[in-house]
């Protein structure tokens, strides 16, 4: 179970507490078990700052907090704060990355049956998509209509999501496509063949959490083999 450490403090000197924690992090390199940190400031006191910790587990924390570099370190953050420090030791029972959802209903709504929703709710009008197999990128909703449509009626598809890392406003996916040929595809006649490929989406969201930008990387050539459309380069 992940596990998250909430230091709270109050210092006039946070631009020394800062240099401080840069080297701790330098000091620690390659023991340290902490994997992300925020320090955020209060807006209502300048002086009142609070550090999220986040750790695998809270047995991780305390092989952090017994590494001589983490005590010798907090000893002299203690000496630059204006009180002592406060801790609060809490076990994450939910942790919702926001985007990811987002992006994961994505890739459900444009495989779904029937018609096409109208993704109003997913992604922004001015929407701009990057696909190296298109000559020009596709810019705006509608244009991205489109483009899944032509997908849509050439297959049968769906995909499954195999990692996902989120970072900032910015999401990447590594999926799995799998679909039934039944249509006509960039002129190649429905064959009935099920066809795989793999690919990574990476996906920049806006704040009200819809899908603002994306770069597509995917074997589309080796869909093509599949599909048998190589074969006539090959003899």
């Amino acid at each position: 179970m992940t596990f998250v450490q909430l230091i709270d403090c109050k210092t006039s000197r946070f631009d020394e507490v800062n240099r401080l924690m840069d080297t701790w992090v330098e000091q620690t390199r390659g023991k340290r078990t902490a994997t992300h940190s925020v320090i955020g400031k209060d807006r209502s006191d300048a002086s009142h700052f609070i550090e999220i910790v986040e750790f695998p587990s809270y047995e991780e924390a305390v092989r952090n907090s017994n590494l001589p570099e983490t005590d010798r370190i907090f000893q002299e953050m203690v000496a630059l704060c204006d009180e002592a420090p406060t801790f609060t030791d809490l076990d994450v029972i939910r942790d919702e990355q926001l985007y990811e959802a987002t992006i994961r209903r994505f890739f459900d709504t444009v495989a779904t049956a029937g018609d096409l929703p109208p993704l109003n709710d997913l992604m922004v009008e001015h929407y701009h998509d990057h696909d190296p197999a298109n000559e020009q990128d596709n810019l705006g909703l509608d244009a991205m209509r489109r483009e899944i449509e032509m997908w849509r009626g050439g297959f049968d598809f769906s995909f499954t999501v195999d990692d996902q890392l989120a970072q900032g406003d910015r999401v990447c996916t590594r999926w799995t496509w799998n679909g039934t040929h039944t249509g006509d595809f960039m002129g190649i006649p429905p064959s009935g063949m099920t066809v795989t490929m793999t690919g990574t989406t990476v996906f920049r969201c806006q704040e009200d959490g819809k899908i603002a930008e994306g770069w597509w990387q995917y074997d589309r050539l080796g869909l093509m083999a599949q599909l048998g459309a190589l074969d006539a380069l090959e003899t």
